[in-house]
């Protein structure tokens, strides 16, 4: 059994989801169908492990993904059997399975309104209440899916998941601003999480392109290079730390701002900015050579991030990468 079917499924790549959903029919035939809810029974049987679980609902995710809705069928029915219909965690998974085979745009909304009347009974119930808001906006209904994560913030305000997810709604309607408060919400809650620092990074340099564009790339620098800081190799720290150096050290006008001692923030020296810069090109070179070379520690990339990486450092210098 794959050791990464213990692993959050939505941070699987698709090839791996694809491998898990071709072992199930193995680890469904070998693996219980149902444990004994009894506290006896459970201190006689050593089939039960949290592990066991796990995997049966990540496998189902993986299924779901992968378009194969017997196999997730039959996780679910044993997720079902061991924690009921009543739980909150397994309700959320049935509503899943329910969006995941809707044929059309009339059964997702049967599924919505089958949330509406779990929360109308059940209003702190978070599980329903995230599905919600997960089916509202895949509904391209984004206003209320708005609504939906700002009331469930209301009632969990530590929530990193919600204001994660309402900092991508944000940002995808062009409300900078908004974005950024939510993406610092998520930070406060994480702040040694480094994909976290340069997402925010990431949303600062977009803004940057609107308005105060100054403060904004600086802050965003200070973000990336936070991220790096936290984690040595990720690349997309790397990356938007050249691209925010390249943008501050190619743009005079940003260089020549001025701003007074009591402003927040403090546009670095060129020198910086050149160090900054080489030390990202150099990075970002040792990345891709490394993960191209397929070195064992270099591996787990994303293929479009690698190629990304590529094209920014070759359209900077034809030098760079040999």
């Amino acid at each position: 059994m794959s050791s990464s079917l213990l692993h959050p499924p939505s941070h699987l790549p698709p090839a791996t989801a694809l491998r898990h959903s071709q072992q199930a029919p193995s680890i469904l035939e070998n693996s219980p169908g149902a444990i004994s809810t009894s506290a006896f029974q459970s201190v006689l049987s050593a089939s039960e492990t949290q592990e066991l679980w796990t995997v049966y609902e990540n496998l189902l995710l993986s299924c779901l993904r992968t378009g194969d809705d017997d196999a997730a069928h039959q996780c679910l029915g044993r997720l079902v059997n061991r924690f009921g219909d009543d739980n909150e965690r397994i309700m959320a998974l049935k509503g899943l399975f329910k969006e995941a085979t809707a044929t059309d745009n009339a059964a997702l909304e049967l599924v919505l309104k089958e949330y509406e009347r779990i929360l109308q009974e059940n209003p702190p119930n978070i599980p329903i209440a995230k599905r919600r808001a997960a089916l509202l906006r895949a509904m391209g209904r984004n206003p209320e899916a708005v609504n939906a994560l700002n009331s469930l913030l209301d009632m969990s305000p530590t929530d990193a998941e919600a204001w994660a997810e309402l900092a991508d709604l944000y940002l995808a309607q062009g409300l900078y601003p908004q974005a950024i408060f939510a993406q610092e919400e998520v930070l406060i809650l994480q702040p040694n999480a480094w994909n976290v620092h340069a997402r925010l990074g990431e949303m600062l340099l977009m803004a940057a392109r609107t308005s105060d564009a100054p403060k904004r790339l600086t802050e965003a620098l200070k973000r990336f290079c936070r991220s790096i800081e936290l984690c040595d190799n990720y690349l997309r720290g790397y990356y938007g730390l050249k691209l925010t150096t390249q943008q501050l050290l190619n743009e005079p006008s940003l260089k020549a701002s001025k701003h007074t001692e009591s402003d927040e923030w403090s546009m670095p020296t060129s020198g910086t900015l050149q160090n900054l810069d080489e030390v990202a090109t150099e990075k970002l070179a040792e990345i891709i050579r490394r993960n191209s070379a397929g070195e064992k520690d270099w591996q787990g990339y994303d293929k479009s991030e690698i190629a990304a990486a590529r094209e920014l450092l070759e359209s900077h210098s034809t030098t760079a990468i040999r």
